[in-house]
């Protein structure tokens, strides 16, 4: 199995919250591991991106440090890991771990090292980091900054940058400068798009050089579009679960994504956020044959679209 777009924030065990909170003697104003847990999760009646982004605040606050995000990073490949998957691209937002003063490159040391400990204990898995950039209007030096952290540590891991956040609050376009310079550097990109903006927000990303749309449900409602993306063979990183969870679509039966994958679309499924969303690659991938119609033959289609899009070959 292979995991393209996948949160570290959104997916740490409430455990290690738990522990790496007390350890740092954060207050998360939570009495039991359980209530970290529910304050992680997102609740069943979220309305909207924006909200559910707020489930990233408490695990940030305790990956601060080099230490938590080492271990973050381990315990995710090991989850990864004892799924089943044997290929997964993690992304993280490296200006999110500045406040106990790291600098990005630091954030990024960590992280990498968390995840080549991981590989060499369970070496069936390999793993890639994308650098996100952050949507916002403050923020655009630190942006940057990401993009040049990635051009120093892309190779083995390292991988592809990208930009997440809240998308219609912050459109694709205002970032042009950011993707202009991962373009100069010649650095692999995916880019969030298509989720909580529409057609066109897909169409200014592709503009930017992406080969890969983060979610991208959106080109449903332009066929001109989805000739496009079939033609030009651009994967979209699928996340169904999540989808439903931001009330991109408002149940996960009238997701899009069979309609995409029938018009020739490079779909492949995704678990976004394995604690936020309640999920992992084997729920979605139960959920798309259960629910969704997919046969097996279909899904490892999706496994050889996903296998041919990853960025470490």
């Amino acid at each position: 199995m292979i995991e393209l777009h996948l949160h570290l924030d959104g997916s740490l065990r409430p455990e290690t919250v738990w522990e790496l909170a007390k350890e740092q003697k954060i207050d998360l104003m939570a009495k039991t591991v359980e209530d970290v847990r529910h304050k992680m999760e997102v609740p069943e009646n979220c309305k909207t991106l924006e909200e559910y982004l707020e489930r990233f605040e408490m695990p940030l606050m305790v990956l601060q440090k080099a230490d938590a995000l080492e271990r973050a990073a381990f315990e995710l490949t090991e989850d990864l890991a004892g799924l089943g998957v044997t290929y997964a691209e993690i992304r993280f937002a490296p200006q999110l771990s500045l406040n106990g003063g790291l600098t990005q490159e630091e954030v990024t040391e960590a992280v990498i090292c968390g995840v080549k400990r991981g590989m060499r204990q369970y070496p069936q898995i390999r793993v890639g980091l994308i650098l996100c950039c952050m949507r916002g209007n403050t923020n655009q030096e630190l942006n940057i900054k990401t993009v040049e952290t990635a051009k120093k540590y892309l190779g083995e891991v390292v991988c592809a940058v990208d930009i997440a956040g809240a998308e219609s609050l912050f459109p694709t376009e205002l970032f042009a400068p950011v993707f202009a310079k991962a373009r100069e550097y010649g650095i692999p990109m995916t880019i969030h798009a298509g989720e909580a903006a529409g057609p066109d927000s897909i169409r200014t990303a592709l503009s930017y050089g992406a080969r890969r749309i983060g979610h991208g449900v959106a080109a449903i409602e332009d066929p001109k579009l989805m000739k496009i993306l079939a033609e030009e063979v651009i994967t979209l990183e699928v996340c169904v679960t999540s989808n439903y969870q931001t009330k991109v679509v408002p149940s996960i039966e009238s997701h899009p994504i069979k309609k995409l994958f029938d018009a020739g679309i490079h779909v492949t499924v995704n678990s976004d956020n394995m604690t936020c969303s309640k999920t992992n690659i084997q729920k979605e991938i139960v959920l798309l044959k259960n629910v969704l119609g997919f046969t097996d033959r279909e899904i490892e289609t999706m496994e050889a679209y996903a296998r041919e899009a990853r960025f470490l070959k």
